[in-house]
């Protein structure tokens, strides 16, 4: 993992600029915060932080994509999340001195900016804007984990995978009514992500795309009517 510390403020202060949680931050602040970030340039599949390890700095996603990940005692995988440039993440080991709750791999070829935990608290308690927008996404973060215990607690398996395509579908809109998903993730990740096994997936996908809801075209995954499938997943979930 090389270090990449010589990046110049003007770089560096341009790229944190995209980090969602700095978009309101004057010149003068993005200096600041470039003057104690330290740059890293991770390889796709390399790791950067292990479950239960000590390290306390937060990351700050200037290009490429990380993944999140949780490996029970079988060995079996469970996908929190995948964030993309412009996120954060190591922020809970931060605020709480815990060590880490999940381990983070780099999805493609990433270049983070990394803080200290005591930087990015004297951070937090010095600028009202950064304070703000580090709640906002606590109280998202809450949000999104409440609504996926619930799917997980209520939904059968193949509402589990309609609410995930949805959810990914969202992210990716082309128009009013469609999506694009591309690359689309494969099978074991979509299986991953909702707890079940690639099977599952392979029978949801066929008999979504036998609805005309779903297409797939090489490596990319069209969502043919997303209002279809939020009713799909709204029947299930009472949201009607």
């Amino acid at each position: 993992m090389p270090n990449l510390r010589q990046i110049s403020v003007e770089r560096a202060c341009a790229m944190l600029s995209a980090i969602r949680e700095f978009h309101a931050l004057s010149s003068s602040d993005l200096i600041e915060i470039a003057n104690v970030c330290h740059w890293h340039r991770y390889d796709e599949n390399e790791e950067i932080i292990r479950f239960h390890d000590c390290s306390n700095s937060v990351f700050f996603i200037a290009q490429g994509e990380i993944r999140v990940v949780y490996h029970s005692l079988s060995g079996h995988e469970v996908i929190l999340c995948d964030l993309p440039a412009g996120e954060i993440f190591g922020e809970l080991t931060a605020i709480d001195g815990r060590s880490r709750s999940a381990t983070v791999l780099a999805k493609t070829s990433t270049l983070l900016a990394s803080m200290t935990a005591t930087d990015f608290m004297e951070i937090i308690f010095s600028n009202r804007c950064v304070a703000e927008a580090i709640l906002k996404r606590l109280t998202g973060e809450v949000r999104r984990l409440t609504d996926r215990v619930y799917d997980f607690s209520t939904l059968a398996v193949s509402n589990r995978i309609q609410a995930e395509l949805l959810r990914i579908a969202r992210k990716n809109m082309t128009g009013p009514n469609t999506a694009v998903i591309s690359p689309a993730p494969t099978h074991f990740e979509i299986a991953n992500l909702v707890s079940t096994h690639r099977e599952a997936v392979t029978r949801e996908l066929s008999g979504l795309a036998k609805k005309k809801v779903v297409l797939r075209q090489g490596h990319d995954l069209h969502i043919l009517d997303i209002a279809k499938l939020v009713d799909m997943v709204n029947m299930v979930r009472g949201n009607i």
